[in-house]
């Protein structure tokens, strides 16, 4: 949202309807593409598919303005769902939202690029890695923390609207002082798959009709964002949602008209007979504008901010995704990680969840809108058909406790509305799914439930560990009987004996050193410093007699453990900090695996002591063998406990040193 900021209805109506507007981008050309199937024969059928389409959006336009009125905080879908129908569909109108969040970036980066590719045709074989990078710089955006801002979204979604206005008025003008609009692809004949009539005409109609349906992808938007409307929101947001369909309906109706006037022929390029070979078909909105503008400037403007539009499209799913996961977090349905903040007061891991999932659909799709769309409206109408539902149980429940007869006729108007929405919705739901259910939506069907129970699992563990995490009566601190204290050891250098210090001012009941044989020759070396020194902890030295180092570690836990059953056993890793990656791969990092090992032991604590070296912005440390002013650091250790003479790569910026290695870092051997 806006920071703190309310908007007017002229900055709040681009903010909020970038997604529902850029759809008429695309709307026109998917139904034109269903129809090829019967070749040019069937295009004139075009005005009946969409002419069903703008009917319905403005009936979904009318039910939404009742969400508006019943629920200014801004709820959305999923609260509508959850509160009058219950978590179980709330959930799944959650899981249906995160299926249309990531769609909505996929389609409307990829129709963005080939928008760009009909003014600019080379761009044609890099569309997938162009779409990528636009991706990778929304998602660069949103990480580093820019804010949406009304102007904006205001300037290049006005600019949209005028510019298709533009084409639109001037192409009418043409056609009223009797000129012709021919489409590049007028004379182009089309490879038809098939004859249609009786039952398979209709299917195909419901195909298209279906596929037109994305002119209504983000009519929600506004629904979501009532809170950030000026007073009085609710009425302001209603009169916004009217104004998005009035604009969306006379958009698309216009550029379908042009479409049909210039005779618009929108096929696959192997089925356009007459299309140059090697050539990709400009889009429709494309061919519409040049027919109109020819190769003016004003078409390369109309590409541009056509492209711009889906951008912004799609960054408005880089707002939403993050949030509701950070709802669904919060309620304990996602990973608690995704409720946090970053540095930048962005939603770090939702956003990268979010543009991780939307590049693999546009690789695996190979950035073309048209796959994309196939999957696209399940997850949209799924969340219509359960908000329309969840408000008719809204009104029935406050009915029989409101007096008012105003206030009654009111609220059964809105009921019937709301009925006829969801009526509405579920019917174009199972349209969708019948007609798109073999070239995609299996996809979409299999998805949200496995992302319904996934999410249900993670709400169950959390609760299962809750309870578990909880005392069982009265909350008291029971100390251990005794606290053993393990230090592993390498080598007697700085980082040991920090760790030493530390571990002697934490008056441990019995502290011992722990050092693995691994090559006799150095396990007595370090004996004999042991006891040049004066070092006054006893060195245990434990047998290894296949050169390993986690196994006998965590046996001799183990056995401690064992022996004195109420015991707390305390084992210190000394490890030593690097300020560079690069460095990391120069130490060992064995230590992570034993630290796994020993987490899983019962009354095991493990603490790991950092030494920091200058390339970490230390200044040079004195050696001191009661060094224990540095506490114990819960960050990941990098340690092998004793001799280990393997190097691993890093992958944690701490590291400990091991047996074959030096103060200095030490040699491979």
């Amino acid at each position: 949202m806006l920071g703190e900021a309310t908007l007017p209805k002229r900055i709040a109506l681009p903010v909020f309807a970038s997604d529902a507007l850029s759809s008429v981008a695309y709307a026109t050309e998917e139904i034109l593409l269903v129809l090829s199937a019967g070749g040019v024969a069937l295009l004139h059928l075009t005005w009946y598919v969409a002419g069903a389409v703008g009917v319905l959006m403005l009936v979904v336009v009318a039910s939404y303005r009742q969400n508006v009125h019943a629920y200014p905080s801004g709820g959305g879908d999923y609260e509508v769902a959850t509160t009058n129908l219950g978590p179980k569909i709330g959930l799944t109108v959650a899981s249906a939202l995160m299926v249309d969040y990531t769609l909505t970036v996929a389609v409307s980066v990829s129709s963005g690029v080939a928008n760009l590719a009909s003014a600019f045709p080379s761009l044609n074989s890099h569309l997938v890695l162009i779409s990528v990078a636009v991706i990778a710089l929304i998602t660069l955006m949103n990480l580093r923390g820019v804010r949406e801002s009304g102007a904006a979204f205001a300037i290049p979604t006005y600019f949209f609207i005028a510019s298709v206005a533009v084409m639109i008025i001037w192409g009418v003008f043409k056609l009223a002082t009797g000129q012709h609009l021919v489409a590049e692809s007028a004379n182009y004949q089309i490879k038809a798959a098939g004859s249609y009539g009786g039952l398979s005409l209709l299917f195909l109609l419901l195909r298209a009709f279906s596929s037109g349906c994305t002119a209504l992808t983000g009519v929600e938007a506004i629904s979501n964002g009532v809170p950030a409307f000026k007073p009085p929101k609710s009425k302001n947001a209603a009169t916004t949602l009217a104004l998005l369909g009035v604009i969306a309906v006379s958009m698309f109706a216009g550029v379908t008209a042009l479409a049909l006037a210039g005779h618009v022929h929108a096929a696959d390029a192997s089925d356009l007979v007459g299309l140059p070979a090697g050539n990709t078909p400009r889009t429709v909105i494309a061919q519409v504008a040049h027919s109109v503008f020819g190769g003016s400037a004003m078409f390369f403007v109309l590409q541009f901010v056509t492209a711009l539009i889906l951008v912004l499209a799609a960054n408005t799913a880089f707002n939403g995704f993050p949030v509701l996961a950070s709802i669904l977090a919060r309620d304990g349905f996602m990973p608690r990680q995704l409720h946090t903040r970053g540095d930048r007061l962005a939603f770090s891991n939702g956003i990268l969840l979010l543009s991780g999932f939307a590049i693999l659909l546009v690789v695996a799709f190979h950035a073309s809108p048209t796959r994309l769309i196939q999957l696209y409206i399940v997850g949209v109408f799924v969340s219509f058909v359960c908000s329309q539902t969840g408000m008719i149980r809204h009104w029935n429940r406050l009915l029989p406790q409101t007096t008012d007869q105003g206030r009654r006729r009111r609220m059964m108007r809105s009921r019937v509305i709301n009925a006829i929405g969801a009526g509405f919705t579920a019917t174009v739901l199972v349209i969708v799914l019948a007609t798109k259910f073999t070239k995609g939506a299996w996809i979409v069907v299999v998805a949200m439930p496995l992302i319904w129970l996934l999410m249900r699992s993670i709400r169950r563990h959390y609760s299962a560990v809750a309870a578990e995490l909880t005392p069982p009566g009265a909350v008291k601190i029971v100390p251990p009987s005794n606290n053993h204290a393990v230090v592993l050891v390498s080598k007697l250098h700085l980082p040991t004996l920090r760790a030493l210090g530390y571990a002697k001012a934490t008056r441990p009941t019995r502290l011992e050193a722990v050092t693995v044989d691994l090559d006799e020759r150095e396990t007595q070396a370090l004996k004999a410093q042991w006891e040049e020194h004066d070092i006054q902890v006893p060195l245990t030295i434990i047998a290894s007699p296949f050169r390993e180092v986690t196994r006998p570690v965590v046996e001799y836990v183990k056995r401690l453990r064992s022996e004195n059953p109420n015991d707390i056993v305390t084992v210190f890793i000394p490890e030593y900090v690097l300020g560079h990656w690069w460095e990391q791969l120069l130490h060992n990092q064995s230590a992570l695996r034993l630290k796994g090992r020993l987490l899983y032991q019962r009354r095991v604590v493990v603490a790991s002591v950092p030494y920091q070296l200058r390339s970490a912005g230390a200044e040079q440390q004195q050696p001191r063998t009661d060094a224990a002013s540095t506490p114990a650091s819960s960050s990941t250790p990098a340690t092998a406990p004793a001799s280990a003479r393997s190097q691993a790569p890093a992958s944690t910026p701490a590291s400990t040193p091991t047996p074959a290695e030096g103060a200095s870092g030490g040699s491979q051997r």
